[in-house]
């Protein structure tokens, strides 16, 4: 069984493997990693790594699998009452859905990830997943509600850009 700092090290390797865009790499220490966290019973990391593979393997454009291994770590996150991981492991497992062309499951869990966020008073990750949603529904063809999306998306920044005022201006402009 590997030591915690062991653990540590793999998760950093997947990290900058992540980083370098080995991706493959990358999902395959965060998954050892995770199996090693689960065997010393840590289950907060182990789903914490789950949902780093996860996105990996989005990466490689593997959405079902990707999919498959974020299942069940909000769950996780939620006990712990950790709403920002929850948020994040809502928001990957929406990114998978989109992938795999399941809009309206995805519309859904972008919402629920953007409340998680919002509880959590992450503003610029609320704000992501909200674009995230706007853009379902501009595939769906609903031109207005991506709008107020968009919206609510700039409404949401703790920090604002030049650019996303300049986006909000032209949006309420549009909305009159």
């Amino acid at each position: 069984m590997a030591t915690e700092s062991e653990l540590k090290r793999l998760s950093e390797n997947g990290k900058q493997a992540f980083e370098a865009g080995e991706y493959e790499s990358a999902a395959d220490l965060f998954e050892n990693a995770a199996q090693g966290y689960a065997a010393i019973h840590d289950p907060l990391n182990a789903a914490e790594l789950k949902n780093n593979e996860s996105v990996a393997l989005l990466k490689m454009g593997k959405a079902q699998e990707a999919l498959d291994k974020v299942l069940g770590t909000g769950e996780i996150f939620a006990q712990a009452r950790d709403f920002k991981r929850q948020g994040m492991a809502v928001g990957n497992q929406a990114a998978a859905l989109e992938a795999l062309k399941h809009y309206d499951e995805a519309f859904t869990a972008y919402e629920q990830s953007a409340e998680l966020f919002a509880e959590a008073g992450e503003g610029d990750l609320r704000s992501m997943v909200l674009k995230a949603a706007a853009g379902i529904n501009l595939k769906r063809g609903k031109v207005t509600e991506s709008a107020f999306k968009m919206i609510g998306s700039l409404d949401a920044k703790d920090k604002p850009s030049l650019f996303d005022r300049i986006l909000r201006y032209i949006l309420h402009f549009i909305q009159r």
